[in-house]
């Protein structure tokens, strides 16, 4: 019972990390409609950053902000792929991620970089105060932004680019602001998981991006009913309940090896449960017209 109890509550702080990722990634994905894969070289991008100065001794809250700088430049570089040299959005984030890759080994200068006997940010309280915090902090200023102006036209951007465009606004510059905060996001949540683990891994990237599409989904499909209830508050209870069911499969006895395996699974029975309550309710429609 120990045991089970000790994996839920590393489950839970691990969910508060991705329900930041979560977040980030809810602006360009849910709101934008730009499927940015750079997701995958900004969160390692992060990481190895906060790494790296907490490595040479500049402290992890300067780590953190240098993850969350370096995430926001990686935004930048997607963007500038995409408006600049007209690259498609999909290829524009591969792109950048690709070259991510190479720029996360340079500034490591290996595929590992542990800082498990540096200070970290959860020296001073247990990790998930600190987590539970800044998950909240990032959510409110999320949705302070939105209730703005210029947040408002960047959720109706994805949607409706002649509309902004007839307001006199360029939707591209939406389209950059939501890709920088999106990835300074993400950079934040792989500086916060490399304090947390206590390394830096060029690997940390893979398949993240089916994480950010699994905690948008599982909580957009269990809170479908609560219309009031704001996107931010469903990516970080999508992201806690994904890391749950990761969490449990593993204390289950399901080898490790099989966890992206298993996200996958996860995110394919959340879109055949959405798919079939959307059927169920159009047969509804059809029989009662």
């Amino acid at each position: 019972m120990t045991g089970l109890l000790s994996s839920l509550g590393a489950s839970i702080e691990i969910g508060l990390i991705f329900a930041i990722l979560a977040m980030g990634y809810m602006l360009s994905y849910k709101f934008l409609k730009y499927y940015d894969l750079s997701l995958e070289g900004t969160y390692p991008l992060g990481a190895f950053v906060a790494a790296v100065l907490i490595q040479k001794g500049m402290g992890p809250y300067l780590g953190i902000l240098g993850a969350i700088i370096c995430g926001g430049v990686g935004g930048c570089l997607t963007y500038f792929f995409y408006k600049k040299i007209k690259v498609d959005p999909l290829l524009s984030g591969i792109l950048t991620l690709t070259i991510l890759y190479s720029i996360n080994l340079r500034i490591g200068g290996a595929s590992n970089i542990p800082i498990a006997g540096n200070p970290n940010i959860f020296v001073a309280l247990p990790k998930w105060p600190i987590l539970l915090g800044l998950t909240l902090v990032i959510k409110l200023a999320i949705d302070y932004y939105l209730r703005s102006e210029t947040g408002y036209l960047l959720k109706i951007t994805g949607n409706n680019r002649k509309l902004v465009k007839q307001l006199g606004k360029n939707p591209d510059s939406f389209i950059m602001v939501g890709l920088i905060l999106s990835n300074a996001l993400i950079g934040l949540s792989g500086g916060l998981m490399a304090n947390y683990q206590g390394f830096a891994d060029i690997q940390m990237g893979t398949a993240m991006i089916v994480t950010g599409l699994a905690s948008i989904i599982i909580g957009d499909t269990l809170m479908k009913s609560r219309d009031k209830l704001r996107d931010t508050s469903r990516a970080i209870l999508g992201a806690i309940v994904y890391r749950i069911i990761s969490g449990l499969a593993i204390y289950l006895g399901l080898n490790p090896n099989d966890l992206k395996l298993i996200t996958a699974l996860i995110v394919i029975a959340f879109i055949s449960y959405n798919n079939y309550l959307a059927n169920r309710k159009y047969k509804r429609m059809v029989k009662n017209a």
